[in-house]
This record gives C-alpha cells, structure tokens and sequence, in this order.
C-alpha cells in the first residue's frame, strides 16, 4: 500500500519534472532567445551609445560654436550701440552744420546786399573822384600860378625884410630916442598939443618896430632851416607862456592843455607859432571876459580802412587852439591867414595882421594843415596837421 503510494508520488514526481524540465527547455530557450536580444540589445546600446558620443560630442562643438557666436553677437551689439551713439553724434553735428550753413547762407545774402551797395557807392565815388580829379588838376594850375607869384613876392619881401631889418631899425630907434627924451626933458616947455603930437609920434614908431619885427619874424619862416627835432607838446607851450607871461598876467588869462603828445617839428618855428596863436586869442578876449585858452595833441595813426576820415593819407600829429574870445565871420575864415589881413579896425585892436600869416608859413614849412573854425561872440578854434613822418 505504501509502495503503491510511493509509486504514484513518484511517478507524479517524474511527471512534474518532465513538466519542469519541458518548462526548463521553455525557459533555456527563452533564456537563450533573451541573451540573444540581449546581445543585440548590447549591440544596438553599443552603437547608440557611440551615437550618443558622437552627438554629445557635436553638441559640445555646437555649444563652443554658439559661446563664440554669443561673444561675437554681443561685440556685434556693442558696436552697433557706438554705432548708433555715433550716429546721434552725427546727426547733431549734422544739424548743426545745417544750422551753420542756413547762417553762413543768411550772412552771404546780407553780404551780397552789402556788396551791391558798395560797389554803388564806388561808382557813386568814383565819379567824385573823376570829378575831384578835374578839381584838383584845376587847383594844382592855380597853385602853380600862386606858386610863381608867391616866389616873386617872397624875393621882393626878403629884399624888403633886408633893408628893414639894416636900414629902417637905425633911424627908427633914433626917432624913438629922441622924442623919448623930448617928452621927458622938455616936457614943461611943450603945449598939449605938442605932448599929443609926440605921443603919437611915440605909438606911430612903436607900430612901425612892430610891422618891421613881424616881416622879419615872417622872413625867417621862410629862411631857416628846417631842423626836426623830436619836443614835447607840453613843453613847448610851458616855454611859451613864460614868454607871454606879463600879457597873461595882465589880461588875466588861462591856458588849459587838455592833452599832449610828442612832436617832431621845427623847435623854434613852433614855439613861434603858438605863441602867435596865443597872442591873437589873448588880444582879441570879449572885454567882460576873462581869455581861457584850450590846447590838445595827439598822434593819429593812419588806417587805409578808414582813409576817407583822414586830413593827411599818413600818420599825423593833430593839435588844436581854441579860445572864448570875439571870434569872426565864418565868411573870412580863409582870408584871415593872408599878408596885412586884420578883420577890426586898427584903434580897436593892436597888431599888424601878419601873425596868422607867419603860422601859415609855418604849418607849409611843416607840409601840413591849419583851419580856423569860429562864429562872432564863439570864439575860434584853429585845428593844426602835421604829418609825422
């Protein structure tokens, strides 16, 4: 009984493993079909794996291409922003330059205006100057006339000068002297009207020394020398007024110079000339008022931009002499500078009428200008120009 039932157990056994060992075939197949797909498995891993290596590989030089890419975008931008900084700069210069060129086109056109307008008054000018020209040729003849006849005059007056400085002085000191002493010794034994007659005779030879001291004052301006020396405006005019210093005392008389300059002129020709200027403005005062006499100098440079302004086309010394005085009728301002010209009547005023003429002759031996300004009751002004050179 037991065998019977060892039997069947083990014949179970054996049928179960028949049935493991078919099922162990199953699975050694399948086993050995799995190590199969395995070893392809392994084989596609290993070329995927190499694929991926590949990739992993491009990726990185993707990623280096795409670092150097990012760095040269980022330049590129950088650029782009002084580019576009740049571009502002220049489009404000732009702008600038634009507002420059409408200002420069606006001054062109202000300027051609300008130009029209000038060139208008050249011909305006040059007209003037055809017309001037025809003047002065005119005036140059004159001259020449006035020229010739002055040479004949100045001979006979230094023939004249000559004699009254040699033969005329003598007698007349003599006659001086001698009615000096008749009115003193034999004063008693003379009549009135034998004192008036000589007294007259007195003032008459004083006139006459006078006459006689100016031509051969006159003479000299037409003799000397002409030594330039370089003298202090100032200076000359201290010197002068030591000289007229009784006739400013008397006449209660200033003298203001207002502004000086250094001259180069003829010394003594000068000190001579304002003194006669001097003289005249303190003789012809208004009798209720005191003589105040203005000097001024000054050096003027010469400006070819300017020359229509200028008295003398070069550098000049320019010198005025003004005064409070009676003045004159400005009708005779040329005719005031003339030989033996007096505009008042001889009891009215001392002199011989030749003291304008000798300032005259002087400003000529300097090449230069005078005028006289003046109205009656005005006072006159006398404007002197000298050339510097």
């Amino acid at each position: 009984m037991n065998l019977i039932i060892a039997n069947k157990k083990l014949a179970i056994q054996l049928l179960e493993k028949e049935k493991r060992a078919a099922e162990l075939l199953l699975n050694s197949k399948e086993l050995a079909f799995q190590l199969s797909e395995k070893e392809k498995r392994a084989s596609e891993l290993l070329i995927a794996n190499i694929e991926l290596a590949y990739q992993n590989q491009e990726k990185e030089n993707r990623a280096s291409e795409l670092l150097i890419a990012n760095i040269e975008l980022a330049y590129q931008n950088q650029e782009k922003e002084k580019r576009a900084a740049e571009l502002v700069i220049a489009n404000k210069e732009l702008a600038y330059q634009n507002q420059e060129k409408e200002n420069r086109a606006a001054e062109l056109l202000i300027a051609n205006i300008e130009l029209a307008y000038q060139n208008k008054e050249k011909e305006k000018r040059a007209a003037e100057l055809i017309v001037a020209n025809k003047e002065l040729e005119f005036q140059n003849k004159e001259k020449e006339k006035r020229a010739a006849e002055l040479l004949t005059a100045n001979k006979e007056l230094e023939a004249f000068t000559f004699i009254s400085s040699h033969d005329l002085q003598e007698p007349l000191r003599k006659i001086q002297t001698f009615s000096s002493r008749i009115l003193s010794e034999e004063k008693d034994n003379l009549s009135l009207k034998g004192m008036f007659y000589f007294e007259r005779l007195q003032l008459s030879a004083l006139h006459m020394q006078t006459l006689i001291n100016d031509l051969i004052a006159y003479s000299r301006t037409i003799k000397t020398e002409m030594n330039y020396e370089n003298s202090e405006l100032s200076k000359i005019v201290g010197e002068v007024m030591i000289t007229l210093d009784n006739e400013l005392k008397k006449k209660k008389a200033t003298i203001e110079l207002q502004q000086t300059c250094e001259l180069k002129v003829i010394k003594s020709q000068f000190n001579q000339l304002l003194q006669n200027l001097i003289s005249n403005a303190i003789k012809f005062c208004k009798p209720d008022v005191n003589p105040h006499i203005i000097i001024k100098g000054s050096f003027v440079k010469y400006n070819a931009l300017t020359a229509n302004e200028f008295i003398l086309k070069e550098d000049y010394y320019h010198i005025s002499v003004s005064d409070n005085g009676i003045g004159f009728d400005p009708q005779f301002k040329y005719r005031i500078f003339e030989v033996f010209q007096r505009l008042n009547e001889k009891s009215d005023y001392e002199g011989t009428g030749i003291g304008l003429t000798i300032v005259r002759k002087i400003i000529d031996n300097h090449n230069g200008i005078i005028t006289a300004n003046s109205e009656i009751d005005k006072g006159t002004q006398f404007d002197i120009y000298i050339p510097a050179n």
